[in-house]
């Protein structure tokens, strides 16, 4: 089992917590966390591009001039793609870049990320994480208390409202739940701050 010290808000060492080393001690895999990265990316594209074929152009329902005996090539309509202002060849059509990544995958690459950001010393877990009040500065304070100076990633289950509200003017933090924690943002931020109850809730959540 792998064990880590649980601090309170205030950095102050509380107890130990055993972890499952099958969530929390696992190998790194580069490559199955680009594959999750690249597949969660792409599940979050709009999609919406669009440009206009030849029966999407305003215009051209006339033809322009008659079939024969003009000197001209023949034609049909002036939106023809051929033509200036006319429509344009397999463009881009709204359509969905999600593809379906298996669960067992995911779960992996979470389970190698959250293992790594350990080795790094870079995983805190702290006893709770409430604020009397919603302000940014006393969330602010917290942190450098912990020892935070970058980005940070608040995991809790649930998130507390004062410390979700209070979040939300620092750039580089985040409050998210244990249940909705993805690989971007692991990755996305250098320090990772369980709360006891969000840890007990990530090892379910992976273990299934």
């Amino acid at each position: 089992m792998a064990k880590l010290p649980v601090v309170s808000i205030d950095g102050k060492p509380v107890r130990d917590l055993e972890l499952p080393d099958e969530i929390f001690a696992t190998a790194l895999n580069s490559h199955l966390i680009q594959e999750a990265v690249v597949a969660y990316q792409a599940a979050g594209r709009a999609g919406t591009h669009a440009t206009k074929n030849r029966s999407d152009v305003r215009g051209g329902g006339k033809k322009p001039w008659k079939q024969k005996k003009t000197g001209r090539s023949r034609h049909g309509s002036i939106r023809s793609p051929l033509w200036r202002g006319g429509g344009t060849v397999f463009g881009p059509k709204p359509h969905e870049y999600g593809y379906a990544f298996p669960r067992r995958k995911r779960q992996g690459a979470l389970r190698a990320a959250l293992s790594e950001k350990i080795r790094e010393g870079r995983l805190l877990v702290v006893d709770a994480l409430t604020l009397p009040q919603p302000k940014t500065r006393d969330l602010t304070r917290a942190l450098e208390g912990l020892g935070i100076k970058g980005s940070a990633l608040l995991v809790d289950e649930p998130v507390e409202r004062n410390v979700e509200l209070s979040s939300r003017n620092l750039p580089k933090v985040k409050a998210t739940l244990a249940s909705a924690l993805n690989i971007v943002d692991l990755l996305a931020h250098e320090t990772i701050v369980l709360t006891a109850k969000a840890a007990g809730r990530v090892a379910e959540v992976l273990a299934s």
